[in-house]
């Protein structure tokens, strides 16, 4: 029986870019080829980055061998080993965990490029592939390129050409097989292998998969959230650009502290719950910092209509407490592991009645567990005021307060110091972490009005307000 092989692209499929400034500056650095940089080589690649290939761009790299005639295999191969490491830390983030799946599920992993054989090789035995199918170039009896081809050229139908020959060699049967690229020219093999999918499509395969109903994948976000095309952004980071204190008329912003909020890399933001603006002042500290975040939230958002698919768009993280499903959090470990932020809000729901006024801020543990799995700096987020611009009891905003708006106060803290032995402990220090961040009103004993205890329950609300200050935080 023929097995399946999955089959990737290269630049900007398993790659975040090109490969060639890296192989470039390989080449020069070892001597392989001499002189600067080609005039323009920079914007080339950078139009390849955002739009893809082009038929110019390939048709010069078909004349590449001609070019190379002369030049030491030797040197070429030995430039390729110094650029395969700095090649890998270009593999996207989330493109790893898609080749150990199909690893695991016994499929041939297959990396098929128009990138010359010798200058990928390495790089593919470092990322562990069964096969690399790459253009090779002649070469004469000295060990040196002869300018012409041996083989096809591995683009477009010519890469189909070069994997059908390979998998009829390998008994592999590209009807069960997957390919992964990100170019309308790789077409021919999409359209032959029995499971295409485009990877950071450029327009042309966008439109194309959309016809054919082929899956999209972005492999430097969590699986489901799309890309816009040509600009290559995520919807939250188009929506950061609009959580901007001047769009939001109806509230004053008091925010300090973002220089926690790491630059790059991972790290898990922790923040109290006081009402449905929350989220949004937290988009206002992030988006100063420059970053993207995946949030958890509950289910009944992610389950709500047109709200729900924007939750999921935006890379939101869906949590279901009843079913005490630790799936949330893998999917929260795996976006960190990937060197994203993550922000959750340890108290779970809003505070209700009189527990909302509690100056104990009690958290359930999901935050603890997760940060004693992956070890990633904990940010504690303080918000207050946040409920009068949205409190609980208004199922919108108050977006009549332009004239004069309360103040809403931000406060991002220094990472939080965790032993990470027991998860109600560190959830413990993680809560007095946040309160240290409030103001001192907030850690004062407060007898509440009628009226303001009113605003702190749902339109609705039937519970029994004396149940919420004796919950337990619980182990999620």
């Amino acid at each position: 029986m023929r097995r399946a092989a999955t089959i990737f692209d290269l630049d900007r499929t398993l790659l975040a870019g090109a490969s060639g400034p890296v192989l470039s500056a390989a080449l020069r650095a070892s001597g392989a080829i001499d002189g600067p940089s080609i005039p323009g080589e920079g914007l080339v690649y950078d139009l390849f980055n955002r739009i893809g290939e082009t038929l110019p761009v390939m048709a010069l790299a078909r004349q590449a061998a001609s070019l190379a005639r002369g030049r030491s295999r030797t040197a070429f191969q030995a430039a390729a080993e110094a650029a395969a490491a700095p090649l890998a830390d270009l593999v996207q983030p989330y493109a790893l965990g898609l080749l150990e799946e199909h690893r695991a599920a016994g499929r041939a992993l297959v990396l098929a490029t128009t990138t010359p054989y010798d200058l990928v090789a390495p790089l593919g035995e470092v990322l562990g592939f069964d096969e690399v199918i790459g253009t090779r170039y002649g070469c004469s009896a000295d060990g040196r390129y002869d300018g012409t081809l041996n083989g096809p050229f591995v683009w477009s139908a010519g890469k189909r050409s070069a994997v059908r020959e390979w998998a009829d060699r390998a008994g592999v049967d590209l009807a069960q097989s997957w390919f992964y690229s990100d170019s309308i020219y790789d077409l021919p093999l999409l359209s032959t292998v029995g499971h295409p999918v485009a990877v950071n499509p450029d327009p042309r395969l966008a439109l194309w998969a959309t016809l054919r109903r082929w899956p999209v994948q972005h492999l430097d976000v969590p699986a489901g959230v799309p890309k816009v095309p040509v600009l290559g952004l995520e919807p939250q980071q188009l929506a950061l650009q609009l959580a901007r204190p001047e769009l939001l008329p109806f509230a004053r912003f008091d925010v300090a502290g973002v220089d926690h909020i790491p630059a790059g890399g991972p790290g898990l933001l922790v923040g109290n719950h006081r009402s449905y603006f929350d989220v949004t002042a937290m988009a206002v500290a992030i988006a100063r910092s420059g970053r993207t975040v995946r949030f958890l939230g509950k289910k009944e958002v992610f389950d709500a209509p047109v709200v729900g698919q924007i939750a999921r768009a935006m890379g939101g993280i869906r949590v279901d407490r009843g079913t005490g499903s630790d799936e949330p959090l893998a999917q929260a470990a795996d976006a960190l592991r990937n060197g994203q932020l993550v922000a959750i809000m340890p108290q779970g729901t809003i505070p209700r009645g009189p527990a909302f006024f509690d100056p104990v801020l009690r958290g359930r543990w999901g935050a603890a567990r997760l940060a004693a799995l992956t070890r990633v700096p904990v940010i504690p987020v303080g918000l207050w005021g946040t409920e009068h611009v949205w409190p609980r009891s208004s199922r919108v905003p108050h977006l009549w307060n332009v004239l004069d708006p309360p103040t809403v106060q931000v406060r991002v803290g220094a990472p939080v110091e965790l032993r990470r032995r027991s998860a109600e402990a560190d959830t413990k220090r993680i809560m007095a972490a946040i309160a240290a961040l409030l103001p001192d009103e907030a850690r004062q004993v407060h007898s509440p009005t009628a009226e303001e205890l009113r605003r702190t329950y749902p339109p609705g609300y039937r519970g029994d307000p004396t149940a919420e200050t004796t919950r337990r935080p619980g182990t999620d």
